[in-house]
């Protein structure tokens, strides 16, 4: 099992750990802790470099089970190594994903609407709604809406809580889908102080006024009652 350091603090640039296994299919390593988020819930995974005996090396790609694949020679198994995220990358990524969660969060609290798929890169974002209709109107009425929730500047907290206590949660899963396994003991979850608080695996800001000012660049009708909403970070 890998310690999964970036859950409880998603500002940590740079970490040690020890290797505990290698993939050499993949050309990758196992660690016992990491600060590399390995992607999901639209969120890209982290890069950056492990200082392996001296060397830089590069990480590209945090895999399916924590692996870290490298550019370079496979140390042997307990090395230590210090890991150095790509920082400019994952402070992105965590506004980005913020950012998300605003929109989310006010799309829920004032219009009920259900999300049905989502995507994002640095500084850029997709969501999906179950709206019938929408029309520019709207669209600004919820751009407004989200640029007062960055400059309300709400704390976002973290917290890791066990399932049972964490389904007692009203509304915790806002997706169509659930998609915690039945075999997850713990849940965590993240609240924007007084908008939103849902089940989730990625890294965030500590304020929403870290995001920066929204824009919604563009909207479209995915076929029945979804609507698609491009969000743009400044």
């Amino acid at each position: 099992m890998t310690h999964l350091l970036y859950q409880t603090d998603s500002y940590l640039k740079e970490f040690t750990a020890i290797v505990t296994g290698l993939d050499e299919a993949q050309n990758g390593v196992l660690l016992d802790q990491t600060a590399f988020y390995p992607g999901g819930g639209g969120q890209p995974n982290d890069v950056g470099i492990l200082m392996i005996n001296g060397q830089a090396t590069k990480v590209t790609k945090v895999a399916r089970g924590n692996v870290h694949i490298i550019e370079g020679a496979l140390p042997a198994i307990g090395t230590e190594v210090q890991g150095i995220l790509d920082w400019d990358l994952r402070y992105q990524l965590m506004r980005t994903h913020t950012a998300m969660h605003i929109l989310c969060g006010v799309v829920w609290r004032d219009y009920a609407a259900s999300v049905t798929g989502g995507d994002m890169s640095p500084l850029k974002g997709r969501m999906d709604f179950e709206f019938e209709r929408m029309q520019k109107e709207l669209v600004n009425e919820i751009e407004e809406k989200i640029n007062a929730e960055v400059a309300a500047a709400r704390d976002v907290r973290v917290k890791i809580l066990p399932r049972d206590a964490a389904f007692q949660i009203p509304d915790l899963i806002r997706t169509k889908i659930n998609l915690l396994p039945e075999g997850i003991a713990e849940v965590r979850t993240v609240e924007i102080v007084g908008l939103d608080l849902q089940a989730d695996g990625g890294t965030h800001v500590a304020n929403t006024r870290e995001v920066g000012k929204l824009k919604i660049s563009e909207y479209k009708s995915k076929g029945g009652i979804n609507k698609r909403i491009y969000l743009d970070i400044e």
